[in-house]
């Protein structure tokens, strides 16, 4: 499957969802809905972003119809259109951002109709359908780009501060997560406790800084098994792992599939072979 459309009801995500396609889900409801473990609460008009194997439970006050678009990495490659929509690092690919955003009806209304327009454009298959899908995805990944951009500026101006400690160990795990796994060398760094930078990161990014240390480990796993022609053992060995079967291991416990499962189902993307 390179691109499909498909309905759900709310029920169909209690138990746990994954794919290996990159998957944006719109509705309109109340509940909460959880990414990798995490909860976040949602309420009126709401679109998802998921990367290939994230993990999503969903619940709601009443049951709501969902709205899918599965598409996979080889038909529409996010990096490689990265400079066009902006959305990797901010839709895709960001631990520290909220996955979903707040639609506006106006958007949300036009993106339900994109969605048919791309329901559509694959039913009939012509000879241009291939070309206007992907130019209706970058359309639905620009228009969300810009509003999440909006709603992360909008939020600096109305909200506190963020927490300087917070912003700090976010700061150094981007510097330092291939080499240093441990909590006590980023809060010795900060000249604070482990606890007092655990209540701070929590607060900030209602993570744990040790689920922080992990995802930022399993992303940068994620992108190089698909950006890369890079060997397992040399992935590894990279991300400080001196031991390959434990990293294939630590993998699967965060993922559900090994290293080398995840990148026969999730590819190799263009953007390696361009590299070349």
């Amino acid at each position: 499957m390179d691109v499909k459309i498909q309905s759900y009801s709310s029920s169909d995500f209690l138990s746990e969802f994954t794919t290996e396609n990159y998957t944006v889900m719109i509705w309109n409801g109340e509940g909460i809905f959880s990414v990798d473990g995490i909860n976040y609460s949602y309420n009126g008009y709401h679109i998802l972003f998921l990367s290939p194997y994230q993990k999503l439970k969903l619940s709601s006050e009443s049951e709501i119809s969902i709205n899918v678009l599965f598409f996979h990495g080889d038909y529409y490659c996010i990096e490689y259109h990265k400079d066009d929509v902006a959305c990797n690092g901010l839709l895709f690919n960001n631990i520290y951002l909220n996955p979903g955003i707040e639609l506006s009806k106006e958007n949300y209304e036009y993106i339900l109709e994109l969605f048919n327009h791309i329901e559509r454009e694959e039913k009939e298959n012509h000879q241009f359908s291939q070309s206007i899908i992907k130019t209706y995805i970058q359309l639905i990944l620009a228009i969300c780009s810009k509003q999440k951009s909006g709603t992360e500026d909008n939020s600096v101006v109305n909200e506190k501060l963020p927490n300087k400690n917070a912003v700090e160990f976010q700061k150094m795990l981007e510097a330092h997560f291939k080499t240093e796994k441990e909590l006590s060398f980023y809060s010795d760094k900060l000249n604070i406790t482990n606890n007092t930078l655990s209540k701070a990161v929590k607060k900030e990014y209602s993570k744990t800084p040790t689920q922080l240390m992990n995802e930022r480990i399993i992303l940068e796993s994620k992108k190089l098994l698909h950006l890369t022609y890079r060997s397992i053992k040399e992935i590894a060995s990279e991300l400080g792992f001196d031991d390959e079967f434990y990293f294939s291991r630590y993998f699967k416990k965060s993922v559900g599939c090994s290293p080398k499962q995840y990148r026969e189902k999730v590819g190799i993307s263009v953007v390696a072979k361009i590299s070349m």
